[in-house]
């Protein structure tokens, strides 16, 4: 089970634009692809332009299968994958946001978000430290101008005693 490509175009009244697209062509050699990419970026536009709005469709294109859904908003999403890749899988990836679409992926998602939240409660409790590591400083500092206070007090007051 692979899946190759994920793309979202923009149908327009003649052509399909290509807003954005993934691909996984580590199956491929070096010297392939390219050649393969460009291949599935064809692919994609031709089945988004012949696919009427509003509809779903799975293509068979040599050993690849397309799965294509046209949004009434002529937003479509195109997933080419191969023939062992589950078809209502692809289609649940295309209905969805894609962070519904996978549990991993909504998992880590909420994992980054986490992270971010943590590293920020980590800055800002350095800033406090920072902070406290001041004040301790200030407190050390004026505990021993008391000391000395006390000290050069005691040495005035020593040669006046009351009888």
């Amino acid at each position: 089970m692979k899946l190759y490509s994920l793309s979202v175009l923009y149908k327009g009244a003649t052509k399909a634009n290509l807003l954005k697209a993934a691909y996984d062509l580590s199956s491929f050699s070096f010297f392939q692809r390219s050649s393969v990419q460009e291949f599935m970026t064809f692919t994609s536009a031709l089945i988004a332009e012949r696919t009427s709005v509003g509809t779903r469709a799975s293509v068979k294109e040599q050993e690849y299968l397309c799965h294509v859904y046209v949004r009434n908003d002529n937003l479509s999403a195109v997933v080419i994958s191969d023939s062992e890749y589950p078809q209502r899988v692809c289609f649940t990836l295309l209905d969805k946001n894609p962070r519904e679409a996978d549990a991993m992926t909504k998992v880590q998602a909420e994992l980054d978000e986490t992270k971010i939240i943590l590293h920020n409660t980590m800055e800002s409790l350095l800033e406090r430290g920072e902070k406290l590591d001041d004040l301790v400083s200030k407190s050390e500092h004026l505990g021993n101008q008391s000391k000395a206070f006390y000290k050069t007090a005691r040495k005035q007051n020593s040669c006046c005693e009351i009888m």
